[in-house]
């Protein structure tokens, strides 16, 4: 798509945010809204809020939006400032299990929720899994940032590989001949908070392993599932992978990308849009595809961003009127196609959205959505499962078997951690 053409597409979108457009709140001068969000690694994304979303909600209402950006990494400081201090944001962008940790601060937004459910697609069943608390909606769910497999397509055919392997061993065996050309993969086992999350959950829930059960209570980390994917994922380090990948985080693996030190790796989609912007020749050579599946099935991470109103904003009820608008087709296609696809929506009204045109080969992360969840999966979210992922019980779990620990070592560590986290349940 041509930057002429997706301008028409963002302006096709806002064709119909004109006067008139809040049939739920007359038009009348109205407080300072203040939404706090995380800066976006694609900026035409936050500009786009700044100088087309927040100047028309105040033109049509009269109540001015103030968008505060805060810096990658510290939004999570950030939220907890406000909530300490009930002061500072009416709104505000919650990353992956925040809706779950602060429940009892968040404004209830089912009938957002469920309007634009019913207007815009349906929800992915993940939707419910990222916003829904005790049969409420504590935050809106705007989009996942998958992460997904990326790999060199020459790389790859030079062993006799054109199609992206479609199981876990098929992908070993492709890897084994790539390290023995001096091409490894690099999958991050440090403590990161992306790159990691993002294969291990998927693996381990490929081989039908889980920390915890549905019912929230029962620690399960402790079957034969979890020691097939450990011992995968033992072999999988020693055969195919660079050993720093033990203490990468979650920048070690572009900057390996980049230096043409590795042949896959599993990373947003962002990977391949810096590369087409500095490194066009590594673009050509770069595809995406779904995360391989295992004996049990197919699955990846939801890395999910939701939006929330705080309960104990003076202006809650021009905030929640705020967000309803926000979350509208017209101004939420808008803001989506601002960004191509680097924020998968979690509305099923958005399969065919022309922004998917764009890049063809981000698409596998649309896909990806049928089958993703939040880490610590089926459990319910909670604070617990809060407290095993800042504590990288999995991720440490697998991190010590591909340093040499044993399989039934690393299992009983894990077991012994969650169940002191899970002991009051």
């Amino acid at each position: 798509m041509s930057k002429s053409s997706r301008r028409d597409v963002l302006k096709i979108a806002l064709a119909g945010a004109g006067a008139g457009a809040l049939p739920w709140r007359a038009k009348a001068a109205g407080p300072t809204i203040t939404m706090l969000h995380e800066s976006s690694f694609i900026k035409v994304f936050d500009e786009f809020f700044q100088k087309t979303l927040a100047p028309n909600y105040e033109k049509e209402t009269g109540v001015k939006i103030v968008y505060e950006i805060t810096s990658v990494g510290s939004l999570p400081a950030r939220d907890s400032t406000v909530i300490e201090t009930g002061s500072g944001a009416d709104i505000s962008m919650l990353a992956l299990l925040f809706p779950f940790l602060y429940q009892d601060k968040l404004l209830d937004v089912s009938d957002i929720a469920e309007e634009m459910g019913k207007k815009q697609g349906g929800w992915y069943d993940v939707g419910k899994e990222a916003g829904m608390v005790d049969g409420k909606w504590k935050a809106i769910p705007f989009s996942n940032i998958g992460q997904l497999m990326n790999w060199r397509t020459d790389w790859f055919k030079e062993v006799g590989v054109t199609k992206f392997p479609d199981t876990w061993e098929e992908l070993y065996d492709v890897g084994k001949k790539l390290k023995a050309k001096d091409h490894p993969f690099g999958f991050e086992l440090g403590h990161g908070f992306g790159d990691n999350h993002g294969w291990l959950y998927p693996l381990l829930w490929s081989y039908g392993g889980h920390e915890v059960e549905k019912d929230g209570k029962t620690v399960s980390i402790d079957s034969s599932e979890t020691a097939a994917a450990i011992d995968f994922a033992r072999k999988f380090f020693k055969d195919c992978m660079l050993d720093d990948v033990l203490s990468w985080t979650d920048v070690s693996n572009n900057k390996a990308w980049y230096a043409e030190q590795i042949s896959c790796t599993n990373n947003a989609e962002s990977i391949l849009w810096l590369a087409k912007r500095d490194f066009p020749d590594i673009a050509k050579v770069t595809d995406q595809a779904l995360n391989p599946q295992g004996p049990k099935g197919r699955f990846h991470l939801m890395n999910s961003i939701t939006h929330g109103v705080f309960n104990f904003s003076p202006q809650k009820e021009a905030a929640h009127d705020f967000l309803k608008w926000l979350m509208d087709e017209k101004q939420l296609g808008a803001w989506y196609a601002s960004a191509d696809s680097y924020y998968q929506p979690v509305l099923k009204g958005y399969d065919n959205a022309p922004m998917w045109d764009v890049e063809p080969r981000n698409k596998p992360y649309r896909d990806a959505m049928a089958t993703a969840h939040l880490p610590g999966w089926p459990a319910p979210p909670d604070r617990r499962l809060a407290e095993a992922v800042a504590k990288y019980v999995v991720i440490d779990m697998f991190a010590k078997a591909c340093s040499g620990s044993s399989t039934k070592d690393v299992i009983k560590a894990a077991d012994s951690q969650l169940r002191e986290i899970y002991k009051a349940a």
